[in-house]
């Protein structure tokens, strides 16, 4: 399912992008159709104002975006869908895995009063996430002594870990690459500016300020690309933190619920 949703996202950026071009042309007909348009505002024009304001920013980018040039600006697009993607899907996943550790224990204590453990495991495997699965397995090792049960925590709580983080180094290497693309179009679109200027032999402000404001376009959409990911990147790191921090709590008071219930003299 969260998988599903992330490409949902995905494709609804895609689409997006498609009409980038396509918008571009529609909102120069309108531009000219409200100049010609009476001075004296009528009460459509009043209304829609707000509307027309709102949108402004979001044509603004669709403009500087096709000014700064598809041959960099696509590559950091492409970053930006693949990212979100990634994103979303750990956002899911880790809002899904985020449970109510204390809720769990209350059930497996309740079932280690009566040594029953059984129910205990059950419990652990009717609820999901990555603590449940961990105090199941340790529950699963209670026959063979504190020692496995530790042993089989550790071990398949590094695999969970492991779960945990699957997709992070995508969304660095995201927030690595997007700002190199913007630097590596300015860094061109620089060298061009001066080819210009070599060109013509004369420096004019006319001849190098449009190059220049194309060229530090590919960075500022880069720079863009990189906040939007290390801010979700920072998110799923401290939602991490957040579940590491529960499932080791909770692997510490299961094995003080097994000593102090007499589960391993059994």
């Amino acid at each position: 399912m969260r998988k599903f949703l992330a490409l949902l996202l995905v494709f609804g950026l895609v689409t997006f992008t498609t009409n980038i071009v396509s918008a571009q042309g529609p909102a120069d007909t309108t531009q000219q159709s409200t100049q010609d348009t009476s001075a004296e505002p009528t009460t459509t024009e009043v209304e829609s104002a707000a509307p027309v304001e709102s949108s402004s920013g979001v044509q603004m980018l669709k403009e500087k975006f096709i000014q700064g040039g598809w041959g960099f600006m696509l590559p950091i697009l492409f970053c930006l869908i693949l990212g979100l993607g990634l994103c979303i899907e750990r956002v899911i996943t880790l809002n899904l895995a985020s449970i109510n550790t204390e809720k769990l224990l209350t059930k497996i204590d309740n079932n280690l009063k009566n040594g029953d453990v059984k129910g205990a495991m059950e419990a652990c495997r009717s609820t999901q996430g990555p603590t449940a699965s961990v105090l199941y397995e340790g529950l699963r090792n209670t026959q063979y002594g504190p020692d496995a049960v530790e042993k089989a925590i550790v071990s398949y709580g590094s695999v969970q870990m492991g779960l945990l983080e699957k997709g992070l180094i995508w969304i660095s290497l995201v927030i690595a690459l997007a700002p190199m693309l913007g630097f590596m179009g300015t860094v061109i679109g620089m060298v061009e500016a001066f080819d210009r200027i070599e060109q013509v032999g004369d420096i004019s402000p006319t001849i190098v300020a449009g190059g220049i404001k194309v060229a530090l376009l590919t960075t500022v959409f880069g720079l863009m690309v990189a906040i939007i990911m290390q801010i979700f990147y920072n998110y799923a790191v401290s939602k991490i933190d957040g579940i590491t921090n529960k499932m080791e709590e909770a692997s510490v008071t299961l094995v003080d619920m097994l000593f102090a219930n007499n589960i391993f003299k059994r």
